[in-house]
């Protein structure tokens, strides 16, 4: 088997974004059997390998391709293809949803981290400290130390697993805020609009509590399990 062959078979078959150093450690045995021995050539050789597998995956024909994720790699699929992928898992199950108080913390956090409560506190107007919990749990976020003023706040700032939910390299990858803004509310009119047509038909007399689709990138986790959010991208599992 060739190397490109068996790094395209490791990206498709693996859950996270697999490294180049693990890739090395998987297929550096058959590269030694070619007479390779030195573990910088060996490096190397698999690195440019990998160039040219994202390269070939970035042609027009191909629906999916390989990104750099999170500081390993894997399959997702293209932005052009991220509406009706969105429409594929939306049918095969529904996602666990982030309330807009959840989604604006966590767009807070992402945006001015480290950051603590009570800045975030500030720049929303009201009350975090619920939601963070809910964050946590979802390890979209994580503690980063503590701020060196009185009292000592915890700083939050937001994790590997918040970056593989949404397709991210690093952080430097969001969206502008405006952007960011104009996602969640948009998403909040979608699923806002259907429960008000259901309580009305219902002649239900309280208001149905709004959550908000995390809706930024979709993953092929979101299609298996339950405790995902939605995500456009799909990455190919085993």
């Amino acid at each position: 088997m060739s190397l490109k062959a068996q790094l395209e078979a490791i990206i498709y078959a693996t859950e996270t974004p697999i490294t180049l150093d693990q890739m090395t450690a998987l297929v550096k045995e058959s590269i030694v059997a070619e007479g390779v021995s030195d573990e910088a050539e060996i490096k190397s050789r698999v690195r440019s390998t990998l160039q040219e597998l994202v390269g070939a995956y970035d042609a027009a024909d191909h629906g999916i391709e390989i990104r750099e994720v999170a500081g390993g790699y894997r399959m997702s699929t293209k932005p052009e293809q991220h509406e009706v992928v969105r429409s594929f898992a939306k049918s095969l199950k529904p996602p666990i949803r982030l309330s807009l108080p959840a989604l604006e913390t966590l767009a807070v956090i992402a945006y001015k981290q480290p950051v603590t409560v009570p800045e975030i506190n500030d720049i929303r107007g009201v009350d975090s400290g619920g939601v963070i919990g809910t964050l946590l749990d979802r390890k979209l976020i994580t503690t980063g130390g503590r701020k060196q003023v009185i009292g000592r706040p915890i700083l939050y700032k937001t994790t590997k697993e918040f970056l593989m939910r949404f397709g991210l390299k690093d952080v430097n990858e969001l969206p502008s805020m405006e952007e960011f803004e104009k996602l969640v509310a948009e998403s909040f009119q979608a699923e806002l609009m259907p429960a008000e047509s259901a309580a009305q038909s219902s002649e239900v007399s309280e208001v149905a509590s709004p959550e908000v689709a995390l809706s930024h990138e979709t993953s092929a986790s979101a299609q298996q399990d339950a405790s995902s959010e939605s995500n456009p991208e799909v990455e190919k599992a085993g």
